[in-house]
C-alpha cells in the first residue's frame, strides 16, 4: 500500500519516525511530506533514510506539481502529528504549504487518518474542537483522538499523540 505520512510541527513529530519505520516494516511504501515547522523538530534526512524517498518540503527542490503527483500516488494518508494550526487550516481549506496543498488534492476515495497532538488546553479549545468535528464529519476521514499523558510542557492531560500501535490498527488494510 502507498502510504503518505504528513508531519506537522509539534514535539510529537519525532514519533513519526517510528511510525514511518513500522509502516515500512509492514511492507508499505511510505512518502513523507513535512510542514516547515516540522523540520525544526525532526530532520527530513531521517525520513529519507527510513523510507528511501526524499521528504516533500516547502523548498525549490520540489516539482511544481509534486503535491498533485503525490496525492494521486497514495492509497492512504496519515497526518501525525496534526497540530492545532494544521487542523484549522485543513478544516477551512487553507493550503499555504506543501502538506496542506497535497492534502486538499487527495482523491475523494483516499482514507485519511488525522492524529492530533498538542497541549491539553489547546486540544480542549472550542475552535480546535470545532475543527476536529469538521474534519471527522468528512467522508473517509478518521480522527484518532489524542491520549491523556504527561505532555512536553510538563502538564498531564489529553493531547498526546495516540500510540503508534493504535494508529497502525486504524489503517484501512
Amino acid at each position: 500500500m502507498n502510504c503518505l505520512l504528513g508531519i506537522s510541527g509539534g514535539i510529537a513529530a519525532y514519533k513519526s519516525a517510528d511510525l514511518a519505520s513500522k509502516l515500512m516494516g509492514l511492507g508499505h511504501d511510505v512518502r513523507v511530506v513535512m510542514t516547515p515547522s516540522a523540520t525544526r523538530f525532526v530532520g527530513p534526512l531521517t525520513f529519507e533514510g527510513l523510507t528511501g524517498h526524499r521528504a516533500l518540503l516547502d523548498d525549490a527542490s520540489a516539482s511544481p506539481m509534486a503535491h498533485i503527483e503525490w496525492a494521486r500516488w497514495c492509497d492512504v494518508a496519515i497526518l501525525a502529528p496534526a497540530t492545532a494550526s494544521t487542523m484549522g487550516k485543513l478544516a477551512h481549506g487553507i493550503a499555504d504549504n506543501q502538506l496542506l496543498s497535497l492534502w486538499l488534492a487527495l482523491r475523494a476515495d483516499v482514507p485519511q487518518l488525522v492524529c492530533p497532538a498538542m497541549n491539553t488546553a489547546m486540544w480542549e479549545h472550542p475552535a480546535v474542537q470545532q475543527n476536529a468535528a469538521t474534519l471527522s464529519s468528512w467522508p473517509r476521514v478518521t480522527l484518532i483522538p489524542p491520549v491523556a499523558k504527561r505532555l512536553a510542557c510538563g502538564e498531564v492531560g489529553e493531547g498526546g499523540l495516540a500510540d503508534i500501535s493504535t494508529i497502525l490498527k486504524s489503517m484501512p488494510c
